[in-house]
């Protein structure tokens, strides 16, 4: 029993005794009722608000109708979106779109939690992937959750991250590591519109973008270059189009790429990351949605992608941002 309930035990006891009405039974009870509630439920009552009709209509009309590859076998997704740090309000604008995706292109189904203990290797053996909707600073309370959740993906299963899932893992750096890459804050704020380069146009997962480049209102992320695991591993799809003096301006001393998103291998498990994803209203642009989706059915295994590592690459030919906003 924690120490700090052990005085409020001790008192029910002496009173259960006194009174001729021991139960262990009751008392149980009362001291489970005792004990403090998970702070993540109070908060994210706080900061979770229930989203609209209008909020609906518009997800519901970003989703495509089809997927981009037909899926090979029935496909689940488990969504996960636990905050320790911030809490995004887009999570619930993010939740509906995934299960919307999942509902209207029947790539896959979705389900959603918010508590560690899905994170068994006989739970998450129903699963294809996992996909870390805004999560802030995960801390596995166990070493067999990480363990679980590290060897579901490296053998052979999907990992997709949502804006804040490169904020995670402060004690667990192998974990960090398979995401990319880890916040180390963000010049380009929620409010400004930004422009972004497809680093690779031809690539599979950039197809919702018709092979352009483009002016997006977002928070985009920098990365700990100590953490950031760079382009001898990540295939980068799309990044910040630094040749625009709205971006470069930002940062006076940083770095010259910043990727928003990427693909990798991790072991025999396929990684999707997108930076996207702070403001409710991304889940509602059709192009990025459909850039998600394509992300989701890659590591799933179900749409071919090349993630074969940036540097690797010869030839490629960047498509930047046009030059109006």
């Amino acid at each position: 029993m924690p120490t700090e309930h052990r005085p409020r035990f001790v008192s029910l006891l002496i009173a259960a005794i006194a009174a001729g009405s021991f139960s262990l039974v009751s008392l149980h009870a009362e001291t489970l009722s005792a004990q403090d509630p998970d702070p993540w439920e109070q908060k994210k009552a706080e900061r979770f608000k229930p989203l609209t009709e209008n909020d609906k209509r518009q997800i519901e009309a970003a989703v495509p109708a089809e997927p981009a590859a037909k899926p090979a076998a029935k496909r689940r997704v488990l969504v996960f979106y636990r905050c320790e740090g911030f809490i995004h309000t887009s999570i619930p604008h993010a939740n509906q779109c995934v299960r919307v995706m999942g509902e209207k292109s029947k790539a896959f189904e979705a389900d959603f939690a918010d508590t560690y203990d899905v994170f068994q290797a006989e739970n998450l053996a129903k699963y294809d992937a996992i996909l870390l909707n805004n999560t802030t600073h995960m801390q596995f309370p166990e070493p067999s959750q990480r363990d679980a959740f590290m060897d579901f993906i490296i053998g052979g299963k999907g990992l997709i991250g949502f804006h804040a899932a490169s904020d995670n893992f402060s004690r667990h750096p192998d974990c960090l590591a398979i995401v990319g890459g880890t916040f180390a804050g963000h010049p380009w704020g929620a409010g400004g519109k930004w422009a972004f380069k497809l680093d690779d146009p031809g690539h599979v997962l950039n197809a919702a973008f018709g092979r352009s480049g483009f002016w997006h209102t977002d928070e985009i992320y920098q990365y700990k270059p100590e953490s950031y695991v760079g382009t001898k591993v990540l295939r980068v799809l799309v990044s910040l189009d630094m040749s625009k003096e709205a971006v470069s301006s930002r940062i006076n001393d940083g770095p010259r790429e910043v990727p928003v998103s990427w693909v990798r291998k991790a072991g025999d498990g396929r990684v999707f990351y997108t930076n996207f994803g702070h403001r409710e209203d991304t889940f509602a642009n059709s192009a990025i949605v459909k850039h998600m989706l394509d992300g989701i059915q890659y590591a799933l295994g179900d749409l071919p992608a090349d993630a074969t590592p940036t540097d690797e690459m010869e030839n490629l030919q960047p498509a930047p941002a046009p030059a109006a906003r």
